[in-house]
């Protein structure tokens, strides 16, 4: 499906949220452009031209899984999915240890249910409003849900909250915008918001963030990171997706100042204050990625069984594009982080799952999660597949670190 217009009718919905437009902005042309890839199945044959790393081998962990997305690992290396449409969890085991899961077993059911976290024999769940918190059995089915929060703000346009645990044992949950670019009436809205595990104490951490699903802390440093989306209809290359280390307290921007530092001329600060003033005030972001790539999990590698070179690098998922001529996206990557800690660039890591000359694709990666083995399991919620990543041997050249 391919579609190329001038979005002007489908946007007079976002530009009437625009309640702050300036006076003296310089007109703009908004634009973009529809194209959905052929969704094809994922074949054994398509799967095993995956390209991934040397020493790296990718496999389905479980497939048949309808549309998994978010997952939460036990330390017992119990997998528990979620099904945001469905609003089921389910559970997966892989018994024997050979790499693939043998229990597929429904544990739970509530409408919308999308983010997952772990944390002493509770599972925490987030849905639209909602947030529950159950008591994992032995057996790994859970316990009578018990209702924390439903008062979180309501959907509109970015409904999947997220939930992990920080360093410090509280719990952070993103709460995307209601729009695309819009002046936001509650201001949960476009935040990181943190709370106690028992539910109180819930503030804002930070705000300014458009829809940070994937976030995570340093290993060594921690410092939080996460990935924000960027605003739509601004052409195929622009707003591109930001990396942010995110700070109490600060504000990333949105829907003001987008991407590094630029204006976005629908939305002048609500404080007043000038393009400039308010972008003073603001954490610009530390590296830029594709537009419209969609990056929904990350997740800082832990272990030892990957190669040193990969110690305390991070890994994303790209979701993939569906407004710009060309696809972006559809893969994972890497990020490369620095002695210090510092992100510094982003390279291709799991790649194929576009094909035919970038006309189809059979997979969309969503959720990343590290197994206590060290590999990595992904959620593709467009074929139904949990793929795990492995290292099997031989060792990349070694980076250089400053």
């Amino acid at each position: 499906m391919f579609l190329r217009a001038t979005l002007l009718a489908a946007l007079l919905p976002c530009l009437a949220h625009a309640q702050n437009v300036p006076p003296e902005a310089t007109p703009f042309h908004m634009q973009g452009n529809i194209y959905l890839p052929k969704k094809l199945p994922a074949t054994p044959e398509r799967i095993a031209s995956l390209k991934v790393p040397a020493g790296f081998t990718i496999s389905p962990f479980a497939e048949g899984l309808d549309m998994p997305r978010m997952l939460a690992l036990a330390p017992n290396g119990d997998l528990y999915v979620s099904n945001r449409v469905k609003g089921t969890v389910t559970l997966l085991r892989d018994a024997n240890k050979d790499g693939k899961a043998e229990l597929i077993k429904q544990v739970t059911q509530r409408p919308h249910l999308h983010g997952l976290a772990l944390k002493d024999g509770k599972l925490y769940l987030a849905a639209i409003r909602e947030v529950y918190v159950a008591d994992v059995k032995p057996d790994g089915t859970l316990g009578e849900l018990k209702t924390l929060y439903k008062d979180l703000p309501d959907a509109g346009q970015h409904a999947n909250r997220t939930l992990q645990f920080g360093p410090d044992g509280l719990l952070y949950l993103s709460v995307g915008s209601t729009c695309n670019a819009c002046d936001e009436d509650n201001p949960e809205n476009a935040t990181l918001l943190q709370l106690k595990p028992d539910g109180s104490g819930r503030r804002v951490f930070a705000r300014g963030l458009r829809n940070t699903i994937g976030f995570d802390w340093h290993p060594a440093t921690g410092q939080l990171f996460g990935l924000d989306h960027g605003i739509d209809w601004l052409g195929d290359e622009a707003q591109m997706e930001e990396l942010n280390q995110i700070r109490e307290g600060a504000n990333y921007g949105w829907p003001s100042i987008i991407a590094d530092g630029q204006p976005y001329p629908a939305n002048k600060p609500k404080s007043g204050e000038s393009y400039a003033e308010f972008d003073a005030k603001c954490v610009r972001p530390l590296l830029l990625y594709k537009a419209h790539s969609a990056p929904l999990g990350l997740v800082f590698n832990r272990s030892a069984a990957l190669p040193a070179d990969y110690r305390n690098d991070a890994f994303a998922t790209m979701h993939g594009s569906w407004n710009r001529a060309q696809p972006a996206g559809y893969k994972i990557v890497r990020i490369h982080c620095n002695a210090q800690g510092q992100p510094e660039r982003f390279e291709d890591f799991v790649t194929g799952f576009l094909v035919e000359g970038d006309k189809s694709e059979f997979g969309r990666p969503c959720s990343i999660v590290q197994h206590p083995d060290g590999s990595l399991l992904v959620s593709d919620d467009d074929n139904g597949v949990i793929y795990r990543i492995a290292y099997a041997g031989s060792k990349p050249a070694p980076k250089k670190r400053n």
